[in-house]
Order: structure tokens, then C-alpha cells, then sequence
């Protein structure tokens, strides 16, 4: 664009007031970049094409168990490779605040998660000790454990016994492959399903989820269809997909994501058109003698239009786009510490959205302006009126 010199010295005119806005603008972007992200990684995962791994819970909720009789059942679907499952347990270590899952599963855990590497020793120790754990490398570290070590585990659902205390024996510790994963895979505590079956006050031969490997990942729908239908019409009707669309259902228990994430953004944006609104009009006020004399030099009316429009776009596009970069160099590094609630990356759809608010933004913003702009006389406003 030939005017574009002359577009960026009327924006950097008042340098406090645009480097002002522009902050505004990169922290409003900032905010959406991460918050987006985490509503489009909670949104996304419903498909499970490709899938190698799926869990199988209960269709009704997560927190309705399934028979261990299942099991049984799901391997011999065509496709199935190996199936293993857990119970939630849901203990607490000393304090409450201590919280890590916790979970009961069965003997071949360790076979259909290949990422956790433990110790075959201790491994085997672990399966042939009745009340033995495993624990990961980075829960071990925060709470000093070693093997070896007993581990008084408090239920917060499941008495054995009429009481809450679990004390359990630490036989193993493991670590994950994907070190990038390891602060989130590496804080999780496991016990023997059996053991956990048979102690526990009120349920018995029941799981919260089983996980299947599959032969070929292209089955996957084939799979994830025929293992639902072992359970149609029954009183424990099952919803197989995928890991990622397991952990969301999750967590959206207890939150909607998408709807808290809209109406923050909302909010934040509104009060951004307003800013920028009062930004861009306050900034044409103060131009309109130069205005005039553009015009009197020969600048038709739609020329000067499109300079304001340009100005306003161009403000909240270097607004946008630094927030947006900030948020792409923010998430990667926080992400691995968030427990699995944030995604590693700002996703596509994400940068999409961005793109397109940046440019609406931009064009509502200096809309009215613009139009005074353009609907300004010479005579009126060389004359101050």
C-alpha cells in the first residue's frame, strides 16, 4: 500500500496512548490464545479414527462402573490386541491438598501403557505383593518415597474394613518415555485391582474403565462400535473412544470448558471494543485540520475512509498477533507442569479464530470513525467547526 508510511506515523502519533492500547490489545489476545486453546483441545477428540489405544467407560457417566466380566468379552473382539482396566480409588496422602490420581489396575497395566518404564523386578514384585504400589518417578520425588517405604493411603470413597486407612507397600517406581508428559504421567499412584476388589466395604467385581490396544489402528471405528454393541440395551451401556475424549469427559464433570472460556472472552473483548473504540475516535478528533487539508490536497473521500480503516485494523492486528505469538511460546513451556489441562501448542483453529476477531475487531473499531472522517467537510473543519 503507497500510504502505508503515512498510516503508520498517524497511528504512532500519540506513542503512549497507542503503546497503551496495543498492551491492552496483545493481553486481550494473550488470553484468548491460551483459553481457546484449552476449549478447542477440550472440544476436539470425539473421532476414533487412527486410534491405537481406546477407553471404554460407561455411557451414562464416568463415574458409573462397569463388570470385570466385560473384560472377557472385549477380547474377543476382532481387532482387539490386549485389554487391561482400572478403578478410580480416589485416596489422599496425608492432606488433602496432596492430591495425585490414584487408582486400582490390573496385573498387565504396565503391558498396554508401554510408555511407563519400570524395573521388570520390581514389576513382578508389585503383581505378587497383595497390597504392594507403584508410584511415578515424580511423585516419589515430591513426597521423598523409596521403596520399600509404606505409603498410608486415606479413602475418601472406599472403607475397608469400617476404616479409611489403606496402608500400602511401595514395590516400584516408573517413569515415563515422553518426558515432556512426565510431570503429569509420573504423579499417578497404582494398586492391585484385586486387592482393592477384595478389601474394599461396598462394591466388588466392578471397574470404572477398560483400555484396548488395537491390531490395526484403521479398525479402530470397527473396533470402538462392536465393543458399545456387547453392551446395547443393557443396564451398563458402554462409550468407547478415545484417551483425550476420556480425560475431557472427565473434567467436564465438573465444568463446562467451553461455556466458561466464551463467556470470559466475551467479556474481555467487549471491554476491548470499547478501549480501542474510544482510542481510534479520540485519535481522528485530534487529526481532523490534517484531514482536511489531505482532502484539500486531493484525497477523494473514500481514500481517507480507508486510511482510518487501515489504522484501526493495523492497531489491533499487532496487537493480536503479538498476544497470539506470546501465547504459541507460553503454552509449550506451562503445559507439561498443567496436569494434561492445557494443550502443548495454540491449535490451528485457534490462530483461525484469532485471524478473523483481529480483522472484525479492527473493522468495527473504526467504523464510525472513519465514517466521520469521510463525511468531514473542508470548509467546516479548517474553520474549527
Amino acid at each position: 500500500m503507497k500510504y502505508f508510511s503515512l498510516v503508520w506515523a498517524q497511528l504512532f502519533r500519540s506513542r503512549t496512548r497507542t503503546l497503551l492500547t496495543l498492551l491492552s490489545v496483545v493481553a486481550a489476545f494473550l488470553l484468548f490464545g491460551m483459553l481457546d486453546s484449552v476449549r478447542v483441545a477440550f472440544s476436539s477428540g470425539g473421532s476414533v479414527e487412527g486410534a491405537n489405544r481406546l477407553v471404554t467407560a460407561s455411557r451414562l457417566s464416568i463415574t458409573q462402573s462397569l463388570p470385570i466380566r466385560l473384560e472377557a468379552q472385549i477380547r474377543q473382539v476382532s481387532g482387539v490386541r490386549d485389554v487391561t482396566y482400572g478403578m478410580w480409588f480416589g485416596g489422599i496422602y496425608q492432606d488433602p491438598k496432596n492430591f495425585f490420581p490414584n487408582f486400582s489396575v490390573a496385573p498387565n497395566y504396565f503391558d498396554v501403557y508401554r510408555e511407563l518404564q519400570i524395573d521388570p523386578a520390581q514389576l513382578q514384585d508389585w503383581q505378587q505383593t497383595r497390597t504392594g504400589a507403584i508410584v511415578g518417578e515424580t511423585l516419589a520425588k515430591q513426597f521423598g518415597w523409596k521403596v520399600g517405604d509404606t505409603i498410608p493411603l486415606q479413602a475418601t470413597i472406599f472403607p475397608r474394613g469400617g476404616s479409611n486407612d489403606w496402608p500400602l507397600e511401595l514395590k516400584g517406581i516408573y517413569r515415563s518415555k515422553d518426558r515432556a508428559l512426565a510431570a503429569n504421567e509420573e504423579r499417578q499412584l497404582m494398586m492391585n485391582w484385586k486387592y482393592f476388589d477384595e478389601s474394599n466395604d461396598y462394591i466388588k467385581n466392578q471397574v470404572s474403565w477398560y483400555t484396548v490396544t488395537l491390531d490395526n489402528p484403521d479398525q479402530s471405528s470397527r473396533v470402538a462400535q462392536a465393543i458399545d454393541a456387547i453392551s446395547a440395551n443393557s443396564d451398563h451401556e458402554t462409550k468407547t473412544q478415545t484417551e483425550s475424549a476420556f480425560q475431557q469427559a472427565f473434567v467436564k464433570q465438573f465444568a463446562d470448558i467451553g461455556m466458561i472460556v466464551t463467556s470470559i472472552m466475551g467479556a474481555v473483548f467487549f471491554t476491548l471494543l470499547l478501549l480501542t473504540g474510544n482510542t481510534m475516535a479520540q485519535a481522528v478528533r485530534e487529526r481532523i485540520p490534517e484531514l482536511a487539508t489531505l482532502k484539500t490536497l486531493g484525497f477523494k473521500d473514500s481514500t481517507v475512509l480507508t486510511l482510518v480503516m487501515v489504522e484501526s485494523v493495523l492497531l489491533i492486528g499487532l496487537g493480536g498477533l503479538l498476544g497470539m505469538g506470546l501465547a504459541a511460546l507460553i503454552l509449550p513451556a506451562i503445559s507439561p507442569k498443567s496436569m494434561g489441562m492445557l494443550p502443548p501448542h495454540v491449535p490451528t483453529p485457534t490462530w483461525l479464530v484469532g485471524i478473523v476477531l483481529i480483522v472484525v475487531i479492527g473493522i468495527v473499531v473504526g467504523l464510525l470513525p472513519a465514517l466521520r472522517a469521510k463525511r468531514l467537510k473542508i470548509v467546516d473543519a479548517l474553520a474549527g467547526r
